[in-house]
């Protein structure tokens, strides 16, 4: 064990680590014709023949035995999108409307699809609506999603799915389930909040394709994966629990479903995906994509804001500006309102306290403003407590009454209070950019305000009521850019990710591996997420020199959007380093909007690496992240990247070495492999590269 010990130390031995999928040189990202294909003909069959992709129970009989003896209507047009969405949307899409009504009762179902002309992919909604003068029967086990998936004559089915956000160190943790015959596999979301066990996001392969499934729904939905026996695979999907009649003249809708059909690679289809997500399916305030941000707060330094004043905030965005650290955005989290002494958590009085903020936040904005700096503030405006101005004055908007609990934004007075009372907010305070928390499982509430012939009616309204509610706040506020929450990444299904961001994607904070997981794991879903890092050991001091920064630590928890939590009134931090390493990120973020390729596979142990690719073929740039871990014995590695050009060279700078640069032929690149040596236990490499053109 020592002679090991000391050759690995002399030599350097070269790792190949890469996945089991074929090196792609020259072949950037872009959808196939053929599945483009199997699309539209998966539309001209589900969308406009009328072969419903979806079931549910009416008066206890199949809807495969009813709907044929329905008024049957449809319909397609260019798709309109709403004022809310319109910068989200891209175009090139058609909506086709399928309508059924059942003479007898009045029940009408819409389903309401678009299919995309420029991806392979479709999605729908459905629509229940008794338009009868009475009420109707029981319509129950409604699965927004029932289809039937067949493989050829060799091979298997594999479900690729992901871990939700539990905060710990697991979140979005890749998984591979086989579904071989007579298998049955089944997700879902936990207490109400729709990724807080399991990812809302799946992809069915078979041999040489597969189909990629999202279900929306900022609620309480689950999936069910069927093998028969022979080639075949039933996939259900919809809102776990719905058992209710619909009164005269109500409606009510389904999860969103989203199939993505592809061929070849299942990570290539990813990249199919997350490029589908950047054109139609991300907020683009004022038109464009979120760019890259670098936000900070002092949190960590004054208890959430419960500790915090206009004094201590402006003097820590001066720190800042002090410092050459360029902030987009300052973070004012939890505690800012008058909580009557119980600390940040107990929420529902939303008003700016006075004692610590005479002026406002206003005065705080103004001041951030004038140095070219935004305002993130925190709201949770769904958990009430008692005793709060919510609890005492409107008990009839809080299912738990003047005992506190969730306020019911199925409720319309209740909604069209908080859409003034929040909009008056961000217009006086001077607000930019809305963060909505999500502190509790709503599932509990929703079900016991249910009776026995209503069940399922809560919840499909308070999540149509909380959808709502941020949609007007977007139409008011074209620009804003929504932070999503929900003790972290609780709450990242796609009706919520069209509408905004994660910018803290676990409350599982700051550890290095955790976070290196994490990137790699939602890095396959969503382009763009944030999460905070110290970067410096905010507390010793070592020796007569500068309290050191740690390189390692603040790569490892780099993303899109990059949040800063140091006390930045030590005067004795690294601040050159600092400097250096935020300028770094500002170089390389960009990539974060490119193609992704994992280059390890997903592991917590710390005697491994682990490593990633991302591509931006368009303008010939891509960038490699690489973590040694501290119990690792291997010094270097060769990883194999993607999507290159073969007959191109690539010159690749090593940011830890400026001004060093290396040339490779694509080519080799792919087939050979970039080699990567990381001296440091533990330590970390970021390369970017650039096409020679």
């Amino acid at each position: 064990m020592h002679r090991f010990s000391f050759w690995v130390a002399r030599f350097e031995l070269i790792l190949i680590c890469c996945l089991t999928i074929t090196p792609l040189c020259g072949r950037a990202v872009t959808v196939r014709s053929d599945e483009l294909a199997e699309s539209r003909a998966w539309a001209e069959t589900k969308l406009k023949a009328g072969s419903p992709p979806f079931s549910f129970v009416y008066g206890g009989r199949p809807s495969q035995e009813l709907l044929s003896g329905w008024l049957f209507k449809q319909s397609a047009r260019k798709y309109q999108p709403s004022a809310a969405e319109s910068h989200a949307r891209g175009q090139n899409l058609t909506e086709h409307m399928l309508s059924w009504t059942d003479p007898g009762t009045g029940l009408e179902v819409r389903c309401v699809g678009i299919e995309y002309h420029d991806f392979p992919t479709v999605e729908w909604t459905l629509f229940f609506k008794n338009t009868g003068t009475n009420d109707t029967p029981i319509i129950e086990n409604i699965c927004a999603l029932d289809i039937r998936v067949q493989r050829g004559d060799t091979g298997e089915f594999l479900l690729h799915h992901n871990r939700g956000s539990p905060a710990d160190g697991n979140d979005y943790g890749p998984l591979e389930t086989p579904l071989p015959p007579g298998k049955s596999h089944k997700l879902s979301a936990k207490g109400g909040r729709p990724t807080n066990s399991d990812w809302s996001y799946f992809n069915i392969e078979w041999p040489g394709e597969g189909v990629i499934i999202s279900v929306g729904w900022p609620g309480q939905w689950a999936a069910e994966f069927v093998r028969d026996q022979g080639r075949g695979l039933d996939i259900r999907a919809g809102q776990e629990l719905t058992r209710f009649k619909l009164l005269p003249g109500e409606e009510v809708r389904s999860p969103l479903i989203v199939l993505q059909f592809w061929k070849g690679d299942w990570i290539r289809s990813q990249n199919i995906w997350r490029r589908w997500m950047m054109v139609h399916s991300m907020p683009k305030p004022g038109g464009s994509l979120p760019p890259p941000q670098f936000v900070a707060s002092s949190s960590r330094q004054y208890n959430e804001m419960i500790d915090a004043n206009e004094t201590n905030q402006i003097m820590f965005i001066n720190r800042y500006i002090e410092e050459g650290l360029k902030l987009d955005y300052w973070w004012m989290d939890a505690g800012w309102y008058q909580h009557h002494g119980g600390g940040w958590p107990r929420v529902g009085t939303w008003l700016v306290d006075s004692n610590r903020f005479p002026h406002g936040l206003r005065a705080i904005s103004d001041h951030a403003h004038r140095n070219g700096i935004k305002i993130l503030v925190w709201f949770e405006p769904e958990r009430v407590t008692p005793g709060t101005w919510l609890a005492q004055n409107h008990p009839e908007w809080v299912l738990g009454g003047t005992n506190g609990g969730l306020l019911n934004l199925g409720n319309d007075a209740a909604r069209q209070w908080l859409i003034e009372h929040v909009d008056q907010l961000l217009v006086e305070q001077g607000i930019d950019l809305y963060r909505q928390d999500f502190n509790m499982d709503p599932l509990d509430y929703w079900r016991k305000n249910d009776a026995p012939d209503r069940q399922g009616i809560t919840e499909i309204k308070h999540v149509t009521g909380y959808l709502a509610y941020w949609d007007e706040l977007r139409r008011r506020h074209p620009n804003m850019l929504i932070d999503s929450c929900a003790s972290g990444g609780r709450r990242n299904d796609l009706e919520t990710m069209r509408r905004a961001v994660p910018l803290w994607r676990s409350d599982y904070a700051y550890e290095p591996i955790g976070h290196q997981c994490m990137t790699y794991g939602v890095s396959l879903w969503l382009p763009y997420y944030g999460t905070g890092t110290v970067a410096a050991r905010n507390v010793g001091y070592y020796g007569s020199g500068k309290t050191p920064v740690e390189p390692y630590a603040f790569w490892s928890n780099v993303t899109p959007s990059l949040g800063f939590g140091i006390d930045i009134r030590i005067p004795d931090l690294d601040y050159p380093a600092l400097r250096r390493l935020v300028g770094q990120w500002r170089q390389m973020a960009p990539n974060f909007y490119g193609d992704y390729y994992p280059l390890t596979s997903w592991s917590r142990d710390n005697s491994s690496w682990i490593a990633w690719q991302f591509d931006r073929p368009e303008v010939g740039q891509g960038m490699v992240q690489a973590f040694r871990r501290e119990n690792s014995v291997y010094e270097s590695a060769r990883f194999k990247l993607r999507g290159l050009d073969p007959e191109g060279r690539y010159k690749v700078s090593n940011l830890n070495e400026p001004g060093l640069v290396t040339e490779f032929s694509g080519r080799d690149l792919c087939e050979q492999g970039i080699p990567v040596t990381i001296e440091e236990r533990p330590g970390a490499v970021v390369l970017v590269y650039e096409h020679a053109r």
